[in-house]
């Protein structure tokens, strides 16, 4: 038989095992780790961005280059097109699944601050940043957005198939009656399936260049008042009427058709438009798609600039972020860092830390210093940008993309757009 004190010291032994087990699976089992963060410390931050692939390279290659100098830190990169952009990406923030860092419009800011879905970005450096370009994203003396670059809005055509046409190159300061006048003089030598510009008779910005350009301010007030001047809507809707009967816009399915930067459905890119509204910085984008064909110039003016500068976009970081302090750290280096700087070049306009811009000048590509020229020709006397009213975001997107719809198929005279406009900003005023 077992010596009974032996026994007893058996059953202490395992008794003190199981407990010691049950210890470890009750710890296990009470962690609570943050999917997005590894055993060792290992950070993921989901991020989000638009724009053409030359603009998602240049950013991967950043990204790579942040995760070396810091190698606790991984990304989860969401990039695409304009398109659907906005939607996606409010969808994910209303179900407090929004990616941690967001690339964001300027016109859209206001809108998220207010709606409390952005954190703080107090710790991100902005001291060697414009305050002009930080202002949109600031609420009181908080910063909740911080601007990535700086673009001119201006126009891209194809020089190629102007010159076929035998018509005359626009220069910088060129006004709209000559634009109108360039479309009627290529009248009749355009090939078939071939138009001079997109139908931008319901466009909003195309729209907002054009009252810039007549000196009656933006379309709608920064204190959110309905502001579209009746005669110049009359006059620029009769304009691209007369355009449109004689067949210098596509017809209305082409129109609608468009998807910029796309290879198969770019209007300009597939040969169908010379002229289409730009930034600054994408010319290397559409000289990518077809090298040497297409220059910038200035949007055209009136008795003052229609064109104007502004912050191209911006980054921030959101509210519901489980990595807040790292992504703002992130971002703080996004737009301070020289080898950072040197990676993004103008693919999101000119950098916003002075010191940096300065010093990449001298080294930017020729496609870049194309962008520049645009941007110091509009400088001189640009419009200044407005970052718009908060609480407007449905109406330039969905009520202006309703008149470009009205006009283009002629479902609308621009009269009668100008009133559907008009009713619909009352829902919006306050």
């Amino acid at each position: 038989m077992m010596n009974c004190k032996r026994f007893l010291m058996m059953v202490l032994a395992v008794s003190m095992l199981l407990l010691s087990a049950c210890g470890n699976a009750e710890n296990n089992s009470g962690a609570k780790e943050d999917s997005s963060s590894g055993a060792e410390g290992k950070i993921k931050l989901r991020i989000m961005w638009w724009g053409a692939q030359e603009r998602h390279e240049a950013t991967l290659a950043a990204l790579d280059l942040y995760t070396k100098q810091n190698p606790q830190v991984t990304f989860e990169p969401e990039y695409s097109g304009m398109d659907g952009y906005l939607d996606k990406l409010s969808t994910q923030a209303a179900a407090d699944n929004a990616p941690d860092v967001v690339q964001l419009d300027p016109g859209w800011v206001s809108d998220w601050i207010g709606r409390g879905q952005l954190a703080e970005l107090s710790a991100v450096d902005v001291s060697k940043i414009d305050g002009k370009l930080l202002a949109a994203g600031q609420n009181g003396d908080t910063q909740y957005a911080v601007p990535l670059g700086s673009v001119a809005y201006g126009m891209i055509y194809d020089k190629t198939a102007l010159e076929k046409l035998g018509a005359p190159s626009p220069a910088n300061g060129w006004t709209w009656d000559e634009f109108f006048a360039l479309a009627k003089e290529v009248k009749g030598k355009l090939p078939e399936g071939q138009y001079f510009t997109k139908d931008y008779a319901g466009d909003y910005f195309a729209y907002s260049a054009f009252q810039y350009s007549k000196g009656k301010g933006q379309v709608v007030s920064n204190e959110g008042k309905f502001n579209i001047d009746q005669a110049t809507f009359l006059e620029w809707g009769h304009q691209f009427a007369e355009l449109r009967a004689e067949g210098l816009v596509p017809p209305a399915d082409v129109n609608t058709s468009d998807k910029e930067f796309d290879p198969s459905m770019d209007l300009m890119v597939t040969g169908k438009i010379i002229f289409r509204l730009a930034f600054s910085n994408n010319y290397g984008a559409w000289d990518s798609l077809k090298e040497n064909a297409y220059a910038l110039v200035t949007m055209p003016r009136g008795v003052e600039a229609g064109g104007w500068l502004k912050p191209s976009m911006y980054f921030s970081v959101a509210k519901s972020s489980k990595h807040a302090e790292e992504a703002a750290k992130f971002v703080d280096w996004f737009v301070n860092d020289p080898e950072a700087a040197k990676i993004l070049g103008t693919k999101r306009g000119m950098p916003v830390n002075t010191e940096i811009a300065a010093a990449i000048e001298p080294e930017l590509s020729a496609n870049d210093k194309i962008g520049m020229e645009l941007l110091t020709a509009t400088q001189k006397d640009g419009q200044t940008f407005s970052p718009g009213a908060p609480g407007w975001t449905n109406y330039i997107d969905k009520d202006w993309l309703l008149a470009r719809d009205e006009l283009s198929f002629g479902e609308a005279t621009p009269e009668e757009a100008y009133e559907h406009l008009k009713t619909a900003a009352q829902e919006y005023e306050k």
